[in-house]
This record gives C-alpha cells, structure tokens and sequence, in this order.
C-alpha cells in the first residue's frame, strides 16, 4: 500500500495516534503545546526544564505518555528565527523515519506554530509533505521479510488546528513533489539487471499512459537514423540495446524547458574499466534519468501551467569486443568528431547528443543532470552538486531553486582557458581533459553543443546516493535533483 499523508484540522491534544511527532524550537514551552502537556502530565514542560531536550535542531526524545497518543516524540528545529524549510523538512523526515523504525502504522506530526521562523504556512506544508515522503522511503522488494516484522508507516496526518487552509495548499504540492522523488529513488536502487534501458523506457510508457503526456522512444534503429553517434558508441559494447526517451508536458503555449538526464544504467568503465571496489555503485550512474522522470511523475499530479520536455539517452557501458576504444574517433548527432581518450568518460558522449537533439524544440532553456565526474567530489564533497553554464541569470534561478529545495548546488567556472584541455590532434574535441579540473573540462566539454539556447549542467555525482544512513533516510539514494528540478519548473509556472 503506498504511503499517504493528508491535513487535519485537529490540535495535538486528544489526538489519538501510536506515535505523535511535535516539531518545536528551541526555549521554554510554546503556548501552542500547553494543552498536550497538561495532557502528558507536565512531562513536556518538565523536559524542557531540566535541559535534557532543548529543542536544538535534529534533537530527539521520546515519552511514553498516558493518553490518546501512544507515544509521543519531541525534534528540536533549532533557534526560532533561524528555523528555516529545511529544518522543517529535515523534521517530517526524522518523524516519518523513526515511525517506521519503531512500527508505528499511522503518524501524527505537529508543526509549533512558534517554530515557523521566516517560514509561511504554505511552504510549511509543502515541506512537510516532502520530508514524510522521504523519511518512510525504503526498498524491502528484494528481501525476505524479517520474522520479527514491524507495522509499515501507511499514513501520517500534518495537524493544522489553524491556518488549515493556507498549509494544506502547500501540502497538495509538497505531496507531488514526494511522490516524484520516492519514483526517482526506487529507479536508482534497482540493480542493474532489472533496471535497463529497455526498463526506463517502461517506466516513461507508463508516465505517458497515467498522465496523458506526449511521449517516443527511438530505438537502435532510430537511433542510427538520427546519427546519435556518442549514445551509440557507448552502448555498442553492450548486449542491452541504447534507448532515448522523450517525454512531452505541455502544460502552456511557448517555449519549454528542456531537461535532460543521464540515464547510464551501469557503468563499468568500458575498455577503461574501473576498479572492483565500489563498482556495484555504478547502478546509480542513471541517476540524472531518474530525477527527470520523477519530475514528470510531478507534473503529471499537480498539471502546473509550463512547458516541460525530458530528453534521457540511456544505455550501459560494458566492455567486451564491440566496445569504444581508447583512441576511436566517433562522429556526435551535432556534427563534431570527439576522440574518445577515456572510455569511463561516457557520460559526457551521450549527453551531448541530447543537447544537441534539444534544439529542435527551440527550447527557452536547457538543464541536465548528470553523475559526471568523480572530481566534482574532490571539489565539493557530498554535500553540494556542480553548477556550470551559459547563462547566469539561469544558474542563478536554479541555485535558489537549489536553496528552497534543500539541494544545493555550487557554481564552478567555464573560463577559456579550460577549453584548451580538451583540444584534440585528430577531432575536434577529445572527451577528457584529464585530472586536472576534469569537472569543468567536462562541463566545457558540453557547452560545445549548446550554442543557440541558455544552458545549465548540474554534476551530482556526490550527491546522488550515501553510502551511510542517518536520521532522515537509509543508506542509498537521495533522489538529488528532482526537488531542485520541480521547485525550478514550478517557479517558470509562476
């Protein structure tokens, strides 16, 4: 049954519920929770006066109070005027994951109205929405169930005992928004057996027939037709045959945004094999494909007046006796001949073939996201993806879409002189500058077939999936990019 959560106008006092989840700042008693205290016999307040919860951000404590509510947790958002719509994500998060962790089958969460910060009603909901969605995320399909079995977290209910109007409006946003990244996160996590070229486009066919989109795949020998040379090398050492999914949201008359993910459903290096450690990770080399079909999944619920195409050229990248070469010299859909030096640096040649197929749609303007470089990890750890591009005003817009999302990203500089690293003696451009600033020579690598368009290119590749698990999500991925694109796409709507 999928998760689902909804708006009540109830207070937290007299709610009944196996676990409900009180959001507050930092300080004394807010009024809001003077009833649910006296409700707990003044177990809240005392808590708070002793220091053992002081409502620090990402505090947790849990009472076991007599009353409609089994239990009750108490996260801390941090200092009232610097609670911002991350803290409040970051809390609907920890709640919905410690629900499912202790087997809590329904959820009440209550937002302290005192805790709001520079945050307004509306967008508390929305975040809200999208923190439940993400802290109930995981994956247990593949797995024999435990003999100890816990409830699953079926539901939640956000508590608006007032201004109910104002954040169940944000709410009905913040919920297509969830549900786009639980999309994009379950694509990332399917081994690469199940998820193949051939399984995207399944799951774009499916978006096209739920929501009534425009939608095409070209197959092998559309592919050929269109001479879409880069996707095909990369894929020609492979026995999964290339795909490249087009999908259509015409939600208003004009020019679209273009989006555009790498949709690499296993990496292997290719004759350039990488190393065995961590291979295994290279299932979330389609991660840019994901959290554009998660977008669609978004926009398909909510039906936003703009104009948006997703364009995912996807395929493996294997080695075998078909495969690239080191030293091969392929002809891009564009025009341009790119010596391949690196064949693990394949991202980039089935990228460009997309930018360049972009034009057709004489787009208002093109993003892609893409797990490009390992050097944008160096550059910016885990905790930002890579921003480059054309157009500033653009990377601007969707550095703050970044910031409203809780997806930040960092801008790294196209200047002329990094594109004299990718100069080639044989072509006219080779597909790997080397180490030094490999992700900007990437990214330079790309805006050689954006001429004609404003251009962004986002590099997640730290950010996409976590090798650890915290108090908000299990260890793999983070759907990173998809909030980023629909905050981005919602903000073109207006």
């Amino acid at each position: 049954m999928p998760f689902t959560s909804s708006v009540l106008p109830a207070a937290p006092a007299g709610y009944a519920t196996p676990l409900l989840a009180v959001a507050l700042p930092a300080g004394p008693l807010p009024s809001s929770l003077t009833a649910l205290d006296a409700q707990t016999g003044g177990a809240i307040g005392r808590l708070l006066a002793s220091g053992d919860f002081a409502g620090k951000k990402d505090e947790l404590a849990l009472l076991h109070p007599a009353g409609p509510a089994s239990r009750v947790l108490l996260i801390g958002l941090g200092k009232p005027g610097e609670v911002g719509r991350g803290a409040v994500r970051r809390a609907a998060a920890q709640a919905a994951k410690r629900a499912r962790t202790l087997g809590a089958p329904t959820l009440g969460f209550f937002l302290a109205p005192e805790g709001l910060g520079q945050v307004t009603p509306v967008e508390a909901g929305q975040v809200i929405a999208e923190g439940l969605g993400f802290g109930q995320w995981h994956y247990l399909d593949m797995k024999q169930p435990p003999e100890d079995k816990k409830p699953l977290l079926e539901s939640a209910e956000l508590l608006a005992p007032q201004q109910t109007a104002e954040l169940g409006a944000g709410h009905a946003v913040g919920l297509a928004i969830a549900a786009g990244q639980s999309f994009t996160r379950t694509l990332q996590f399917l081994p690469g057996t199940v998820c193949t070229p051939s399984y995207l486009a399944r799951q774009a066919g499916d978006l096209v027939r739920r929501h009534g989109f425009k939608g095409r795949v070209l197959d092998l020998a559309a592919l050929r037709q269109e001479k879409m040379g880069g996707l095909l090398a990369v894929a020609q050492g492979s026995a999964e045959e290339p795909k490249f999914i087009v999908l259509e949201y015409e939600g208003a008359p004009g020019k679209p945004v273009v989006l555009v993910g790498k949709g690499v459903t296993f990496d292997t290096g290719g004759i350039s094999i990488k190393p065995a450690d961590k291979m295994e990770d290279m299932k979330y080399d389609m991660s840019g494909a994901a959290s554009v079909l998660g977008v669609f999944e978004m926009l398909g619920r909510l039906k936003p007046k703009v104009r948006v195409v997703g364009l995912i050229p996807t395929c493996d990248n294997m080695p075998s006796g078909t495969a690239v070469k080191p030293g091969d010299v392929i002809t891009s859909h564009l025009g341009k001949t790119i010596e391949v030096i690196n064949t693990d640096a394949e991202g980039r040649l089935i990228l460009c073939d997309a930018l360049s197929y972009a034009r057709r749609f004489e787009p208002a303007c093109v993003v892609d996201a893409a797990t490009l470089t390992g050097a944008v990890v160096v550059a910016l750890g885990h905790s930002a993806s890579g921003l480059m591009g054309t157009d500033e005003k653009l990377m601007e817009e969707l550095r703050q879409a970044g910031d409203r999302a809780g997806e930040r990203v960092w801008p790294l500089p196209l200047w002329d002189e990094y594109r004299d690293l990718i100069k080639s003696d044989i072509a006219d451009i080779k597909n790997t500058g080397g180490r030094p600033a490999g992700s900007i020579t990437a990214g330079w690598f790309l805006r050689e077939f954006t001429e004609g368009y404003p251009w962004a290119h986002i590099d997640i590749a730290g950010t996409a999936y976590s090798d650890r698990e915290d108090g908000t999500r299990v260890k793999g991925p983070t759907g990173v990019c998809m909030r980023l694109f629909a905050e981005f796409v919602l903000g073109r709507a207006g």
